[in-house]
């Protein structure tokens, strides 16, 4: 009883009443919970000298990475976890742009912060496998531990379409996996799904240059090594690669969205009505959970237009979505 009534005092104090708070909080965590396994993964390969860690066991930390931070918030945020998922979201009018660039930021943060608690992780290791010298390229190198570098025969240009294409096709694979109106996923599988397609990427195209297909998983753990005493070379290997993972995901996350778009989405039935399309769902990109006036329009349909006697009020508006289109949780808390 005594712990009982302690956690309901805490909860009552520590309790964040803004949604976007909120939001920022859960994207946060899901980021950071991706990062650190998807770099722990790699440390533990690096600093073992694959002998406790491969290639094909860091591709699948990190796609599960993708799968528990999904899961982790994907009821409360989205756990977009990306910002090229993000601006897919804004394209799709399914996300606020205002709120765009606040994510980025808690991604950005979150992948830092990953690369520091790994750093301290494997401290001893690092030291160890380093010989004591912090390098960014040679034999005994650790920066690729945490952020991204094309392989020595990859052209900048052809890095660029890497992620291009790379992300082109997992934002695609995101789309065909959330679209029920599609052959769609089993409720509450989708995170699983969205892990298996990383994979697949992974698997496939990842040997030019590691496969970040997010500029935030790049960006963040590169400004890290950069200050951790890896020094400026983080930002001149490669022929000036670092910009490379930040922009190229983002245009390929856009030319993904417009080619499910163009080839699939634009092409159902029109003589489909209101309720069947209800019934079908829509691309699960807004979550019941940060929309409020959603929840409130299926509690209405529910109960005849009223609602329950002592139903509580609705949050603040966290989410927008265009008037008329239904929409399917991406993950019920």
């Amino acid at each position: 009883m005594g712990t009982a009534s302690f956690l309901t005092r805490a909860r009552g104090l520590l309790h964040i009443r803004n949604q976007l708070v909120r939001e920022c909080l859960a994207e946060l965590l899901s980021t950071f919970i991706l990062i650190i396994i998807t770099l722990g993964s790699s440390a533990q390969k690096v600093t073992s000298l694959e002998t406790k860690g491969n290639l094909l066991t860091g591709y699948l930390a990190g796609a599960l990475a993708v799968m528990v931070g999904i899961y982790t918030a994907g009821g409360i945020s989205g756990a977009h976890m990306n910002p090229a998922f993000s601006l897919a979201m804004c394209l799709m009018e399914q996300f606020p742009w205002w709120k765009f660039p606040i994510f980025v930021v808690m991604q950005t943060l979150a992948s830092f912060i990953s690369a520091g608690a790994v750093y301290f992780l494997y401290y001893d290791a690092i030291w160890h496998y380093s010989n004591g010298t912090l390098t960014v390229s040679g034999p005994r190198e650790t920066a690729s531990i945490f952020a991204t570098y094309p392989a020595d025969y990859v052209s900048v240009a052809n890095g660029f379409l890497d992620q291009v294409i790379g992300t082109g096709v997992l934002l695609v694979g995101v789309m065909g996996i959330m679209d029920t109106r599609n052959k769609g996923v089993p409720k509450g599988l989708e995170p699983v799904a969205v892990a298996l397609l990383v994979l697949s990427i992974e698997c496939s195209m990842g040997s030019n240059c590691g496969c970040p297909l997010n500029p935030a998983r790049d960006i963040g753990p590169r400004l890290f090594t950069y200050v951790a005493g890896w020094g400026p070379e983080v930002f001149s290997r490669g022929n000036g690669w670092w910009w490379v993972p930040l922009v190229a995901p983002l245009l390929g996350a856009a030319v993904g969205t417009c080619l499910y778009q163009l080839f699939v989405a634009f092409h159902y039935p029109e003589e489909e009505d209101g309720d069947v399309l209800e019934d079908k769902g829509s691309i699960i990109l807004v979550n019941t959970a940060i929309d409020p006036a959603m929840e409130k329009s299926s509690r209405e349909k529910d109960t005849g237009g009223t609602e329950p006697a002592g139903y509580p009020p609705p949050p603040q508006m966290g989410s927008t979505a265009p008037a008329g289109v239904p929409t399917i949780p991406l993950n019920e808390p």
